[in-house]
């Protein structure tokens, strides 16, 4: 399954849903079209049983997402601030259930930058960098950027990339634990799909399940976090699901997780 609208496209096959942010005239820079198309994507795909798993990506080579369209940028008003649209959007894409793998090919710059962060895998191709370059137009990161790459990185480095608008190149970004795999271009996609199906193969309630409780326990502090997974942990030893997992290891075979699902949408 295919859907367009020229700006934005949404692929389906074998279980994994391939967004792709499609304006390379203007190295796939997100306007308020693009996050609209982004964020109805999302609202699709939250129910479509045939997609598992999202992955971002850019067309082309050279770019992933160069930042926000710099034109809307300049008329924006401080009620445009208020309002937050490309924040909201990437927090539904942080928030979204499934899991998300951003491909970075090429140029992750501002709001592509961001967008990458609020998934929950990031691998790049040789030719990625990264960069908040906000400050140098007299604005700040406002899409999650502060927040998200300092826990990721940790505050000195966040502040230091953010304050100087460097761009940090591929390798670097592993060294920091930015993104977890580096592999040339012309692998980046076969990596992000082969490691959609490696989540794929696992229960999908229990990735969801770890998500959510990674996501939402890593900001409370210890006691609320041990807690999550208590409470996370009990809903899955009441799944089939957790019957169909430990089944098929016992009996050496490969578990059959759609049919445990259906099960337990059935319960």
């Amino acid at each position: 399954m295919t859907s367009a609208d020229n700006t934005v496209t949404v692929d389906i096959q074998d279980g994994m849903a391939v967004i792709t942010i499609d304006r390379p005239e203007v190295r796939n820079a997100i306007n308020a079209s693009v996050l609209g198309r982004i964020s109805r994507a999302l609202d699709e795909l939250a129910d479509n049983d045939d997609a598992q798993i999202v992955i971002f990506t850019g067309a082309g080579d050279k770019a992933f997402v160069a930042g926000a369209d710099i034109n809307e940028l300049a008329v924006r008003k401080p009620k445009d601030g208020l309002r937050a649209a490309m924040q909201g959007v990437y927090e539904k894409v942080e928030q979204f259930h499934k899991p998300t793998i951003a491909a970075v090919n090429g140029y992750a710059f501002g709001g592509g930058h961001e967008l990458a962060l609020a998934c929950d895998i990031r691998i790049a191709s040789t030719n990625a960098q990264f960069a908040l370059p906000e400050t140098s137009l007299g604005i700040m990161p406002a899409a999650g950027g502060t927040q998200r790459l300092a826990r990721l990185v940790g505050v000195g480095r966040a502040t230091e990339m953010i304050l100087t608008s460097r761009r940090v190149k591929a390798q670097e970004a592993l060294a920091m634990g930015l993104v977890t795999d580096v592999v040339e271009p012309e692998e980046l996609m076969p990596k992000a799909k082969e490691t959609a199906r490696t989540i794929l193969s696992k229960g999908p309630l229990a990735t969801q399940l770890a998500k959510t409780v990674v996501r939402h326990g890593f900001d409370a502090d210890h006691g609320t976090g041990i807690l999550l997974e208590r409470l996370a942990q009990a809903v899955l030893y009441s799944s089939a699901e957790k019957v169909e997992g430990t089944t098929a290891f016992l009996e050496k075979r490969t578990p059959d997780y759609r049919a445990a699902q259906r099960k337990d949408d059935d319960a």
